[in-house]
């Protein structure tokens, strides 16, 4: 059974909306590494649909950037949630209108590498509240910005976590791998 793991960037506030505008400074050598073998590692993708429109928008058009990761992330199958959205084109990409917990426990039956959550605050919110996420992964940023969208905002039910690893990268980006745990 393939786990689901959840991958966020996130500030020390919390938030984790418009990343593109507040992680870059702290794109060290060590962490965009971090984030090619975290990608290498999915083969699968599971988007809501905001974060499908930005992907879409966006990584079709490159090739292996810099980073290595422009053509895993345009080959892999998608998996996009949305109940607004009537077609997905992006290569490889398949519409979840409707039966979600139904359709994310047939992803997670596969047997070959993990399924990702890539940013998807909203759905991945939904999948912790429904017990379907196996890991969460959190590269946590040394910056504060004071409003946006929070990962887990005021009125989140309460979930026990189990810190799994922890990692301090050059740049003072601190990596975060936790499970879902029963409260002692």
């Amino acid at each position: 059974m393939r786990r689901l793991v959840v991958s966020e960037y996130v500030t020390l506030d919390g938030i984790v909306e418009s990343p593109e505008q507040w992680q870059f400074p702290y794109l060290s050598p060590d962490v965009a590494e971090f984030i090619q073998t975290q990608i290498a590692g999915f083969e699968t993708l599971l988007l809501g649909r905001r974060t499908y429109d930005m992907f879409a928008a966006a990584w079709p058009s490159r090739t292996n950037n810099e980073f290595g990761v422009a053509d895993k992330l345009n080959r892999l199958p998608k998996f996009v949630v949305s109940t607004t959205l009537q077609r997905v084109d992006w290569n490889n990409s398949t519409l979840i209108p409707k039966d979600v917990t139904k359709e994310v426990g047939r992803l997670k039956q596969g047997s070959k590498g993990e399924v990702a959550v890539i940013g998807s605050a909203t759905l991945a919110r939904w999948l912790m509240e429904h017990d379907l996420v196996d890991e969460i992964r959190l590269l946590v940023h040394p910056v504060v910005v004071g409003r946006g969208q929070r990962l887990f905002p005021e009125g989140t039910k309460q979930v026990g976590m189990r810190l799994v690893e922890s990692r301090v990268f050059q740049s003072g980006v601190i990596g975060l791998s936790l499970q879902p745990a029963p409260a002692k």
